[in-house]
């Protein structure tokens, strides 16, 4: 398979080098010193399941790698006015587009550039990092994709769906297939946002949000508002979602840094728009009350664009 992964940082790199390692034809479209340093030394992974090289090719415009079978579309959200449209020399009419971004917009806005029929809908559970130019290095055990179709959804997995998830299990990802991709998305979701806004306004890790019962209300409250938005949208998500986010806390490490935590303090731009604004806006468009999350999106919003817009940074 022709792969060309859009966005070749942390994440898609990671999935990259896999599927390089595989035998499929991956050209990686990185930047600057991440670029030159795929380019002259390869691309190398340190993991807790072993550690690797891989030697691709990689290029800085998207119109060197022409149409290719699969994009692995991996930008961070806040890149997407200029990242969106170099999708168009990738695509051909046999093209696939997986997006592999935070939030529940990523295939919507893919879609307006390379068309429905060319998207499919997906959400990682992963925890890597770029520690140098040219060097991934993975933080956990998970790897997953969970992935399906976002338009036309039926009852069951699509073809294509399937023909992808064997590539990938065959590249050793660990692969979730969903019929309506819709739903895993926004279950993530669910607890991303609250998560990763609360965790960047207090500046505080998840141990702290978790074990603090002020902080603890304000984040359920904060998912509670955020599953309304997606019963109010028609999504089937699970009827506990609740309790599934209770589980799932009692098992996170209480040092674990949600990525907006991240960013806010190494003075980046945050996704602010595709998480805690998404909730807001979408919560409006369907008379959903989201006050905690719009506390959080107002909170954060001068520290958006990064450290140029932070007062305290």
């Amino acid at each position: 398979m022709r792969i060309a992964i859009l966005g070749s940082g942390a994440v898609g790199g990671y999935f990259g080098a896999k599927l390089a390692r595989a035998g499929h034809d991956v050209t990686f479209i990185a930047r600057r010193a991440h670029l030159d340093a795929i380019r002259a030394r390869g691309l190398s992974v340190r993991s807790p399941h072993g550690e690797f090289l891989v030697r691709a090719p990689a290029e800085d415009d998207p119109r060197k790698v022409g149409v290719v079978d699969l994009v692995l579309f991996a930008v961070k959200t806040y890149d997407d006015d200029t990242a969106l449209p170099l999708l168009r020399p990738l695509t051909g009419a046999q093209t696939t587009v997986l997006p592999l971004q935070n939030g529940v917009e990523a295939a919507e806005h893919v879609a307006a550039i390379v068309g429905a029929e060319r998207t499919l809908g997906a959400t990682t559970y992963i925890g890597t990092a770029l520690e140098a130019p040219g060097v991934i290095v993975q933080t956990g055990l998970y790897h997953r994709i969970v992935m399906g179709e976002w338009f036309g959804t039926g009852d069951r997995v699509s073809a294509r769906v399937a023909r992808l998830g064997e590539a990938l299990a065959g590249a050793d990802i660990e692969v979730e297939l969903a019929a309506d991709a819709r739903v895993p998305v926004w279950e993530k979701f669910i607890y991303l946002a609250p998560m990763g806004g609360l965790a960047a306004a207090a500046r505080q890790p998840a141990g702290v949000i978790w074990n603090d019962p002020a902080l603890r209300a304000q984040f359920l409250a904060g998912v509670q508002e955020v599953e309304a938005v997606a019963r109010a949208e028609g999504l089937a998500v699970a009827a506990n979602m609740a309790e599934r986010v209770t589980a799932y806390m009692g098992g996170v490490a209480p040092e674990m840094r949600p990525s907006m935590l991240l960013d806010l303090t190494a003075g980046k731009p945050l996704e602010l728009e595709a998480l805690q604004g998404a909730v807001v806006r979408r919560g409006a468009a369907r008379g959903v009350p989201t006050p905690v999350m719009a506390t959080l999106y107002a909170v954060l919003k001068p520290y958006a664009a990064g450290r140029s817009g932070q007062a305290d940074a």
